[in-house]
């Protein structure tokens, strides 16, 4: 018998950037149906890239999270709505003060249906003028995703008081949390 049906869940899996990993990675792990997050490197063309590389900017990569999510819980449509409400899709390889391709905004879809989802929830969310500016989102195929070490992983619960964490990552949560108040974990 299939594990994944033996305990009720029907895993799926998105991979994602929307600039620093460790606030997207937040964001997400406060959302209920979220099983995993790990944070990584994908889109470029070196292979097992480091953060020292990915920061120099020379291995096209960028920092991204990948999801592992229960498809009975929650749906590719709504990871894509939470994408769209926490980080500014409309700034090309930035997010506030992070610049470099490595904080540009990607979907890295894992099949046609992802890729699908992906454009028509930009298309709609351009015209429902959630942001001033355009989507400028990349969308593409994953090719490769390379796990970030140790000390990227569950970043912000460990490092909350930080001062990045504190003045650029808990924001983000509190508007994630008033956003999707009935959808958050207990």
């Amino acid at each position: 018998m299939n594990h994944k049906k033996m305990l009720g869940k029907n895993l799926e899996v998105a991979t994602l950037g929307g600039g620093c990993f460790w606030c997207v990675e937040a964001v997400y792990l406060q959302i209920d149906g979220i099983e995993k997050v790990v944070s990584g490197y994908a889109g470029g063309y070196v292979s097992n890239p480091t953060y020292r590389q990915v920061c120099s900017k020379t291995t096209g990569h960028a920092e991204v999270i990948q999801i592992t999510y229960d498809a009975n819980k929650l749906n590719f449509e709504e990871i894509m709505e939470i994408f769209w409400h926490s980080h500014n899709p409309t700034t090309p390889n930035q997010q506030g003060n992070d610049k470099g391709p490595e904080y540009r905004s990607i979907i890295l879809y894992h099949d046609e249906a992802q890729k699908e989802i992906a454009e028509k929830s930009i298309e709609e969310t351009n015209k429902a003028g959630l942001w001033e500016n355009p989507i400028v989102t990349e969308v593409e195929p994953l090719k490769e995703f390379y796990t970030a070490e140790a000390v990227h992983q569950n970043y912000y619960n460990l490092n909350e008081y930080q001062p990045y964490c504190s003045y650029v990552i808990a924001p983000k949560i509190r508007k994630i949390r008033e956003k999707y108040a009935g959808r958050l974990k207990d």
